[in-house]
């Protein structure tokens, strides 16, 4: 039995992917007037995603500046609100086979500050788990070998002892050569999770 478990958060322990993809911009349009198309492609394919997933760029200044040069009045605070409540879909069922396994607990996810701290605070899902290691804060991402190392440092623990839950292959894959456990999770594996927890 692993005496850490890192948690994925988003498609692991945030129900927030149907089909592979996630759904929260879906009624943007409606709600907001936004084409989620056309703010999609440059947030995620042509902008600087990975720099802000890694710290090195602000969310809110990217969603605000993105706003202003399209003639949207809305605010990069208000955009934030609405996207970071969307795309919250605690999976209860994980977050139970979490509280009763008795490793020490953390989430490692790849988010930029601001929907970490949304995760820990309005989620409420810092009172979960003995520590949140977010790609903005720590300036790495899955699968970079760096987001990893920084775990196992902090843990002071030998990668063995280590379990991954992860519903990105690539994520599990990089654990595992570093030699920690690794459980891939998606929607055919997620019901041989307790058996491979113990529970």
């Amino acid at each position: 039995m692993p005496a850490l478990i890192v948690w994925d958060f988003d498609g692991v322990l945030n129900a927030n992917l149907r089909g592979g993809r996630t759904f929260w911009a879906d009624n943007m349009k409606a709600d907001l007037g936004i084409d989620p198309r056309g703010f999609s492609h440059e947030m995620f394919t042509a902008g600087d995603f990975r720099d802000i997933l890694r710290g090195r760029r602000d969310l809110l200044l990217h969603v605000s500046d993105w706003l202003a040069r399209h003639g949207h009045d809305l605010s990069g605070e208000d955009f934030l609100a609405y996207w970071f409540e969307k795309d919250a879909h605690p999976d209860a069922e994980v977050l139970g086979w979490l509280k009763a396994h008795p490793a020490r607990h953390v989430i490692g996810t790849n988010n930029e500050h601001r929907r970490c701290c949304y995760i820990e605070e309005q989620m409420g899902y810092a009172a979960h788990v003995d520590h949140v290691f977010s790609s903005g804060r720590m300036g790495a991402a899955k699968p970079d070998p760096g987001f990893f190392a920084q775990i196992e440092h902090w843990a002071g623990l030998a990668p063995a002892r280590i379990l991954l839950v992860d519903d990105v292959a690539a994520n599990i894959a990089a654990a595992t050569a570093r030699g920690w456990q690794g459980f891939h999770f998606t929607d055919t594996t997620r019901k041989a999770l307790p058996e491979r927890l113990g529970l």
